[in-house]
């Protein structure tokens, strides 16, 4: 059996569900046998709960123009960098190299580039091709793993007293930052046990072409069925 240093050392990880799948159920099962770690558990978790009602700090009015002008700045910086590099580059290497072949080289290209237009018209014909499809395989959306902690149990999820949608925003690393209750009762009795739910979920991020990114995951819960 784990020893409470060690379990105590994890809970960060746990709470946000960065552990293994093995190691969360050695956690879990620590909990239920001690009462001194289970008490320190509720006692973060309810500290995480509390930050969260919070809710997020308002950013300043003029955020959104001081980041565009930064990245207009930061975007002509590279560019007048980039220019004066390859300035540079064609003046001391390719430049004196094509100006006295130029005149050979482009009746060249023009001779070449005539015949091979010619040849590719009678012998491959143009075909209509579609354009800007994105493949849907590159994109998923978040999806529930599981409860950790014991949370999600028939109890917790009956005290529930309709059925309820609720719209869950799931960050890159699988951490839920907000939420919105879509149907059913929305008391603050409702919202708080969504609310705990939520906290104990632990989420698969979405990903676009392989890399976590925020998400929308839309879950019901209804009696002892939680369906996301």
């Amino acid at each position: 059996m784990s020893s409470c240093g060690s379990v105590q050392a994890q809970f960060s990880e746990y709470l946000d569900g960065r552990l293994t799948g093995r190691e969360m159920q050695q956690v879990a099962a620590h909990l239920d046998v001690c009462p001194e770690c289970a008490v320190e558990w509720r006692s973060l978790k309810a500290a995480q709960s509390s930050l969260t009602m919070l809710g997020p700090i308002p950013a300043p009015d003029d955020l959104a123009l001081r980041i565009r002008v930064a990245l207009s700045q930061e975007q002509a910086r590279r560019s007048k960098s980039m220019l004066d590099s390859w300035r540079l580059a064609w003046k001391n290497t390719v430049g004196p190299f094509v100006f006295q072949l130029a005149a050979g080289f482009a009746s060249a290209v023009l001779l070449l580039g005539t015949v091979t237009l010619m040849v590719g018209v009678i012998a491959h014909p143009e075909v209509a091709q579609a354009s800007g499809d994105v493949p849907l395989g590159d994109a998923t959306a978040p999806r529930l793993l599981y409860f950790q902690g014991g949370a999600g149990s028939s109890d917790e999820i009956n005290a529930l007293n309709a059925p309820v949608v609720v719209e869950a925003y799931v960050n890159g690393e699988g951490e839920v930052y907000d939420y919105r209750i879509v149907s059913g009762p929305s008391d603050e009795a409702t919202r708080q046990d969504v609310q705990d739910l939520l906290l104990s979920g632990v989420f698969a991020p979405a990903r676009f072409y392989g890399q976590p990114v925020r998400g929308l995951a839309v879950l019901s819960f209804s009696g002892i069925s939680v369906r996301g």
